[in-house]
């Protein structure tokens, strides 16, 4: 399938539903406190516009803050986890306590802990928990899934752990930490989204404010108009790390083919 293909089938097919909802909407009378028609949304989009990027700004602040400090940190637990198997033992358990645990159950006490002035550091804390575990999982089985060969050949030159880690596992993990970032990535939007909901107040100006003050007003069209730009939000994330990891796989085959021709 064409590139050209994998960009216009989804757009028609977009047009086509929201073409079949404002038929719906309008045939139907139905509220538009209940469902607006996609031109009631583009017009609260139109006009509420800057309000709301501006919000969606702050949310993606928050986002990827959270998200570059799962980033360092599931790599840093994962690198400590392939070096010595009792830490991974004592910590790993604990690790998949925190992915299981919800975060609505916790921000209560994570925004006493870091202070009910601080809502965005609470926020922050939330959402890094949220996308931690993937880059940790991913990373964990990329330093893991080294070719014997590759790693006997280093050992029998003498090389260094350090050295190992840095020219051999770490370019060899890169594919498992892309997914893992890519996964990492949409769930922090999504923790820093539902942690603004839980820890939110009437100050914050995240998205997630400007959703729940539309809904509390009963503004459905500013409502889905918010849910629009994070919808977007998610997507501009997602399609980014895919084409720096669909970049560093092209890289790496180059680099491979290089390396057979010699």
């Amino acid at each position: 399938m064409s590139r050209v293909e994998t960009i216009v089938l989804p757009c028609v097919v977009g047009a086509v539903l929201l073409a079949a909802w404002e038929i719906c909407v309008r045939a139907f009378e139905v509220p538009s406190f209940v469902l607006p028609p996609p031109s009631a949304v583009a017009l609260a989009l139109w006009r509420d516009g800057p309000s709301l990027f501006a919000s969606l700004l702050e949310t993606l602040k928050l986002t990827l803050a959270a998200f570059g400090a799962s980033l360092l940190g599931g790599l840093a637990l994962a690198i400590l986890f392939t070096r010595d198997r009792r830490i991974e033992a004592a910590l790993r358990p604990w690790a998949v306590v925190l992915q299981v645990t919800p975060i609505v159950a916790i921000a209560p006490m994570v925004v006493i802990w870091v202070g009910i002035d601080h809502v965005e550091r609470a926020v922050f804390v939330l959402a890094t928990i949220v996308g931690f575990f993937p880059i940790l999982a991913n990373a964990s089985f990329g330093l893991r899934d080294v070719d014997p060969g590759l790693s006997d050949l280093f050992r029998l030159y003498g090389a260094s752990r350090t050295q190992r880690l840095l020219r051999l596992e770490l370019p060899a993990a890169l594919p498992a930490i892309l997914a893992g970032a890519r996964i990492s990535a949409g769930l922090a939007l999504i923790g820093t989204v539902v942690a603004e909901f839980s820890a939110g107040s009437g100050e914050a100006t995240g998205l997630a404010w400007r959703i729940a003050e539309s809904g509390a007003r009963l503004e459905i069209a500013r409502l889905f108009a918010a849910l629009l730009l994070l919808a977007f939000a998610g997507i501009g994330l997602n399609a980014l790390l895919a084409w720096v990891e669909k970049h560093v796989r092209s890289q790496r085959r180059l680099d491979a083919r290089s390396g057979s021709d010699l």
